[in-house]
């Protein structure tokens, strides 16, 4: 099933921050349309297409859909957060409208949110609405040099209890883009205040070492590379899986999976969540990821895989039994008859 015909911007109130746009219209659409008015969407969503070697066009929905978020998510919440409203169509075939155009504390059940992650198992997204915001002026990122994982989230636990604003915490461990390891924290906003919380957080940082400033240029290019995962994309056989985990639980986790598979990975929101690869023999470390996940706290996602192994693979780590019978209780109640993607995130489902 596809929204490729619904396409549009339907509504944009710059002055509200506020857009709203028909499910097929192309993210890249919405994003002009927000940058001519100095803004965009605060949560910095992925683009999956070179990690994935493909060539489709991103839209709205879509993104929706997979609730996709990137580095600015420790800062700004995830695209659920920022997605105000929605109409859709269930498997019943009835047409709902959820939310507004404001955020709203409500009582009762938050569709929206609901839908945000759901990746069209629950219903076709026909239009959706998001909370956008302005634009920094500029940014500049700290560099601190050669901290082990469990160090590098230390240093980026206290980047974030600062009162310093940082919007990006990322471990790129030795050989992930360069020869050294790197720990990251990326400062946004207007000029002279960056310039003042880069002394400040310098100075809290002091006891992880010497940071390096990456000025507004530099900064950015490199959180688009930790955004879209770039350092794995070769080679292009291996498996890739992303791990949300307690920070203070993923540098076990990375070393142990590493130890058994073999693996390079990076950190982003300050060791939440981690991004690997590793050889997609057998069942591509499935096994022991889902075993480290689930005694992390956390869980995996199977990003890219060979054909034969995503059809031997579960794609979304398996839930208790507790969260499975809700969740299939939930998807009954919006598609009784199993119309939307039945299978796609868990059997049966």
């Amino acid at each position: 099933m596809s929204s490729a015909a619904l396409t549009g911007i339907t509504l944009h109130e710059s002055a509200e921050l506020v857009i709203a746009a028909r499910a097929g219209t192309p993210l890249a659409e919405v994003e002009r349309a927000l940058a001519d008015k100095g803004q965009h969407l605060p949560f910095e969503p992925m683009d999956y297409r070179a990690l994935l070697g493909t060539s489709g066009e991103p839209t709205i929905g879509g993104m929706a859909a997979g609730n996709i978020s990137g580095p600015r998510r420790i800062q700004a919440g995830a695209c659920r957060d920022s997605f105000l409203g929605a109409r859709l169509i269930n498997g019943r075939g009835e047409t709902i409208k959820s939310g507004g155009r404001v955020m709203k504390n409500v009582t009762g059940l938050d569709l929206t949110r609901l839908m945000a992650g759901s990746f069209g198992t629950l219903g076709l997204l026909t239009e959706v609405t998001f909370k956008t915001l302005p634009v920094p002026e500029t940014q500049a990122s700290l560099v601190l040099h050669g901290l082990t994982d469990g160090r590098a989230v230390e240093a980026l636990s206290a980047a974030l209890g600062s009162p310093y604003e940082v919007t990006g915490a990322a471990h790129l461990p030795a050989g992930i883009g360069a020869d050294g390891a790197r720990t990251v924290a990326r400062l946004e906003g207007f000029a002279t205040p960056v310039d003042h919380r880069c002394q400040a957080l310098s100075a809290t940082l002091k006891p992880f070492g010497a940071a390096e400033r990456l000025h507004a240029q530099a900064s950015a290019a490199l959180w688009r590379d930790i955004r879209d995962a770039t350092f794995l994309i070769e080679p292009r056989e291996r498996a890739i899986w992303r791990i949300s985990v307690p920070p203070t639980k993923a540098a076990p986790l990375t070393e142990s999976v590493g130890r058994q598979r073999q693996a390079r990975w990076f950190h982003d929101w300050a060791g939440g969540l981690i991004w690997l690869a590793c050889a997609a023999e057998g069942d591509a470390g499935a096994a022991v990821i889902h075993e480290g996940a689930r005694a992390a706290g956390g869980h995996a996602t199977l990003i890219r895989a060979p054909d034969a192994v995503r059809a031997a693979v579960a794609v979304f780590q398996q839930r208790s039994d507790a969260l499975m019978t809700l969740t299939r209780a939930v998807k009954a109640s919006f598609d009784p008859a199993g119309i939307f993607e039945p299978g796609r995130m868990y059997p049966g489902v």
